[in-house]
């Protein structure tokens, strides 16, 4: 039986989503407790993709498959009370066995929080500690030239290697937070994301922010489709997988 489950993750104390030998990521740990759901036989659990070291998620998506049916719930209760304390189940459904979580993906959201006042040692892990001031217009502007259907080379891994760096931004947008004005989030909608594009994204808008470049520039960055042409990739720690579209 297939199983759909959404989950959240304070990835501060993680080397990323993915497994790797000897380091400790979400996905090992959820398949450990599944292993146990399932009369100790191995779970793969297959995301809707995954994030880097110390990134978090607030509503990730991913399937596994079961050798017999459990209640949805029952698994959920289950899997909370055995997980990590920074790792949450929000809810489980059965699916058909048709459904896969990352190739059935319309879309996701990113958002990314930064913090232009004081520094603050609570949300150091959550919250990008900038702490200066950046043109947020500027920010705003630069961000309407990230819509839209692009080729996103020049904001992917130097190294990484694709057939294709064409992807749609739906929408990209400045939240402020009118409660402290030193927080502002940017929020990127998309069809799909390429490693490290968001960081990579978000370094360059905090570069126009700073007056090192301009907002128009961003349209010369995407035409290069050259890495060395955009900014310096943002840190993990204010970036957070928000949702994911099907």
């Amino acid at each position: 039986m297939r199983y759909f489950m959404t989950f959240s993750y304070d990835g501060t104390e993680y080397k990323g989503y993915q497994k790797q030998p000897n380091q400790r990521t979400i996905q090992e740990e959820i398949e450990k407790c599944l292993k146990k759901i399932n009369n100790n036989k191995e779970v793969d659990l297959y995301a809707s993709g995954r994030t880097d070291a110390h990134v978090h998620a607030l509503n990730q998506k991913a399937h596994f498959n079961l050798d017999s049916i459990i209640d949805s719930t029952n698994i959920k209760k289950a899997l909370n009370s055995m997980l990590p304390r920074d790792i949450y189940v929000k809810q489980v459904e059965q699916v058909d066995d048709e459904f896969h979580a990352r190739f059935n993906v319309t879309g996701k959201e990113y958002i990314y929080k930064i913090n232009m006042g004081e520094y603050d040692p609570i949300e150091k892990d959550y919250v990008y500690q900038y702490n200066k001031r950046l043109d947020v217009v500027e920010i705003e502007r630069a961000l309407k030239y990230i819509e839209g259907y692009h080729n996103f080379k020049a904001f992917t891994k130097a190294s990484e290697e694709q057939s294709n760096y064409e992807r749609n931004i739906v929408q990209a947008t400045l939240i402020r937070n009118y409660k402290d004005v030193n927080k502002i989030t940017i929020s990127l909608v998309g069809t799909g994301f390429l490693r490290y594009m968001v960081r990579n994204i978000v370094g360059t808008l905090i570069e126009i922010g700073e007056g090192k470049r301009k907002s128009e520039d961003i349209i010369t960055i995407l035409e290069s489709q050259d890495r060395k042409q955009a900014g310096k990739t943002a840190s993990p720690v204010g970036l957070y997988l928000k949702d994911v579209f099907y």
